[in-house]
């Protein structure tokens, strides 16, 4: 039974559930705009003479975008609007701000600036590569402010017709197909001693991550996430990785159970594998698990920029609290591994809407879905209908199941969640941080639905 469900609608099916996934999720709301404290720095408090110029960050963008500002004496207020931490850098006037917290401001002095184009961007780990950067346009006026003094407000208003329009657009792109897949299981090679061998090679590609999106990604075999792993409790296992990047490597196994010396921790349990070489992790599998493979070696780039897998051991059993309820069998089983960061951003197995997949169910059907993290902050996955059932954590069968529709996933957890179809229509599936759902333009990034027919 396949843990990634690539169901795709028919064509009737599929104008009907497009049709009431607009409705379904025409109430997310960007709610990325709350107000912050303003703290004067960069050079002390702005004057009266100043231009002001309101920057805005969030995750994953800079908004606006693209700003104007008049020459002169210019100061930029940067709010944080988001919920981690950000800051913005010109790195051509060698200025940036300190971390801003979620809900602060700071104002950075920029002094007299001259003609011309000035790049913006998050200097965090990550974020800039997702999306954070941007350009400030010097010229001879500011946008929506009389040049020289006062507040430069950069935003354009949209109006409500427009903005609908706009999500609507989006929404009927849903699913959108782009070139590549993740996720997709992967078959040993069995050898004479019984031994399951994965071939793993790391690369850089061209990836496809929504409609006309390809950004750098490091991927196993060519895909994001990797090819989806299953062995038994009991199998000698080897997995050999060929690095064909143009760095270092090596694959960690987390959450599951390995020697020290497979634990692939360079320089600690095993040198890095160099561009153009291959190591071999052995090891016998000793107790069930939901584990991750993924990169250790500068972790913070190479994990959200696509390298990760998932790596089952054994079968999650149901729990008999939940046999009780008559959640006897399981009819579909999904994967769902969870990105904010890197080159793929914010995404659900390697795609942001509406290029991500839609999954089906008929009424009393039942379905289990892995959550896993491998993104830099937690997501609170909510499915619109219908409750879930966490029947593990961590790979760790829980006696006493928790009910759950909005579920919170930190980075590096994996959640085990059991949901039966019971009423029909188009379900919204997303995280609950609306500003990883959707904004002025519609939906993007941690969407998609799940379908429950008759």
């Amino acid at each position: 039974m396949s843990r990634a469900d690539r169901t795709f609608l028919g064509l009737g099916t599929f104008a009907v559930a497009i049709a009431a996934l607009c409705v379904a999720l025409f109430g997310l709301r960007d709610t990325g705009g709350s107000t912050a404290s303003s703290t004067a720095g960069g050079g002390g408090a702005t004057s009266s003479a100043d231009t002001v110029v309101d920057i805005t960050l969030s995750e994953f963008k800079i908004t606006p975008n693209m700003a104007s500002i008049p020459t002169g004496n210019v100061s930029l207020r940067v709010t944080n609007a988001g919920t981690m931490v950000h800051n913005l850098s010109l790195p051509s006037l060698g200025l940036k701000t300190p971390d801003i917290q979620p809900g602060s401001s700071f104002t950075l002095k920029l002094g007299t600036v001259a003609a011309g184009d000035i790049d913006m961007l998050c200097e965090i780990p990550g974020h800039s590569a997702s999306g954070m950067t941007g350009v400030l346009h010097a010229g001879d006026t500011a946008t929506g402010s009389d040049a020289g003094a006062g507040t430069a407000t950069a935003t354009t208003a949209m109006d409500w017709q427009t903005m609908d329009k706009m999500m609507l657009e989006v929404a009927q792109k849903f699913p959108a197909a782009t070139k590549g897949l993740g996720g997709q299981p992967m078959e040993p090679k069995i050898l004479a001693d019984g031994t399951k061998e994965f071939d793993i090679t790391t690369e850089e590609i061209d990836w496809e991550v929504s409609p006309g999106k390809f950004v750098k990604a490091m991927a196993y075999n060519g895909q994001v996430p990797g090819p989806e792993i299953h062995v038994n409790v009991g199998d000698k296992v080897k997995l050999v990785l060929t690095n064909n990047m143009n760095e270092s490597t090596d694959i960690h196994f987390h959450g599951v159970r390995v020697p020290n010396a497979m634990d692939g921790v360079d320089p600690y349990t095993q040198m890095p594998v160099e561009p153009g070489q291959s190591f071999t992790y052995e090891f016998t599998t000793l107790e069930p698990a939901v584990g991750i493979y993924h990169s250790h070696h500068d972790a913070q780039t190479q994990i959200p920029n696509g390298l990760f897998g998932a790596f089952y051991v054994g079968e999650m059993p149901i729990p008999q609290y939940m046999k009780d309820k008559g959640y006897t069998h399981i009819d579909k089983k999904v994967t769902m591994v969870l990105n904010d960061a890197g080159t793929i951003g914010l995404s659900l197995n390697g795609k942001s809407f509406p290029a991500t997949t839609p999954y089906t169910l008929k009424v009393g059907e039942i379905m289990e879905v892995t959550y896993m993290n491998e993104g830099l902050m937690g997501h609170p996955m909510h499915l619109h209908q219908p409750t879930g059932w966490i029947i593990a954590k961590d790979g760790v069968s829980l006696d006493q199941p928790l009910p759950g529709d909005t579920i919170w996933i930190a980075p590096g957890e994996r959640y085990t969640v059991l949901y039966r179809a019971t009423d029909v229509g188009v379900w919204a599936w997303h995280c609950h941080i609306l500003n990883h759902a959707e904004g002025p333009t519609g939906m993007f990034g941690m969407v998609t639905a799940l379908i429950v027919e008759q």
